[in-house]
């Protein structure tokens, strides 16, 4: 099998999953929780009868409420989110929806202020950018060794555009996600977005390990054959070890807790796409790299 030789059709394909997630994302956005966006979650269960979310948001609005959203989730209780509100005016709303759909308990109260979140959103954007920064630096003094022609540099940048098409993958689909189904990121998303760099450079430097190992052993071979091989033998590892890490996320997906459900979904996506990169990416990656090279020589 010659993935090398097939790489353009990989880097179409990549093409495909990416582009509409950069629609949505300049289009739309993406859809910011409390903690990016500011504001109060509180999650609210009724204790006596089962209500949906439209019923609630529904009455609130003839209330003339200002919330802006309402959603359901598996333990008989509603999530609301608004703007800012004082303990006087949540206490004004719960009165209103124990009078309608009978007592009912809180389950969590979350608020956010302005400030707050423009830290939390400008400390999100620097853990992320230096994450990457800190990966190109380490792989570049990791493969300083590796036989000419081929470069360290190219290795690391290399791996960067594997992990920057994971992130977009990822975040162009939460972008989806949040236009049609109202799903918002929180701090946790930047937690999987940081988690799914790590496992995507891991896959990543197994392969390239391999390369610059197979490099000395196999001389008399042309750089695009050695990548090749190096990929063939590195492919059963990778896929195993992801599997057995998708396998662990979708039992979490399925029957986790509502909390964490949009965590696992990211890490899931991230995870599956870093496989895909490491492999059919990020090593003929390499080879254009290689090729403008010697083409420039």
């Amino acid at each position: 099998m010659n993935i090398v030789k097939k790489r353009n059709w990989f880097f179409i394909f990549s093409l495909l999953i990416i582009i509409p997630g950069l629609i949505s994302l300049s289009l739309w956005g993406l859809r910011l929780g409390i903690d990016f966006a500011g504001g109060t979650l509180w999650e609210i269960k009724f204790d006596q009868q089962e209500i949906s979310s439209h019923a609630v948001f529904q009455y609130l609005k003839e209330q003339q409420e200002e919330i802006s959203s309402v959603a359901q989730t598996n333990e008989n209780s509603v999530l609301l989110r608004m703007k800012s509100a004082d303990e006087l005016k949540i206490s004004e709303i719960k009165n209103k929806l124990n009078s309608k759909f009978g007592k009912t308990t809180d389950v969590r109260l979350q608020t956010v202020g302005p400030i707050v979140s423009a830290e939390l959103t400008k400390k999100a954007v620097v853990a992320v950018l230096v994450s990457i920064l800190a990966i190109v630096l380490y792989i570049t003094w990791s493969f300083r060794q590796i036989p000419k022609p081929t470069s360290s540099i190219s290795f690391g940048i290399c791996t960067i555009i594997a992990l920057v098409h994971d992130v977009i993958v990822v975040v162009g689909i939460f972008a989806i996600l949040g236009r049609f189904f109202q799903i918002e990121i929180d701090s946790l998303f930047i937690t999987a977005l940081l988690t799914v760099i790590g496992f995507s450079v891991h896959d990543t430097i197994v392969v390239f390990d391999r390369i610059r190992e197979n490099l000395k052993k196999y001389s008399s071979f042309s750089f695009e054959e050695v990548v090749n091989h190096s990929i063939l033998q590195t492919f059963a590892r990778s896929l195993n070890t992801s599997l057995t890490v998708v396998f662990v996320l979708l039992a979490l997906f399925l029957f986790g807790g509502e909390s964490i459900k949009y965590f696992i979904l990211a890490l899931l996506i991230g995870i599956i796409s870093g496989t895909y990169s490491s492999i059919f990416n990020a090593a003929p990656l390499l080879v254009v790299w290689h090729n403008l090279v010697r083409k420039r020589a």
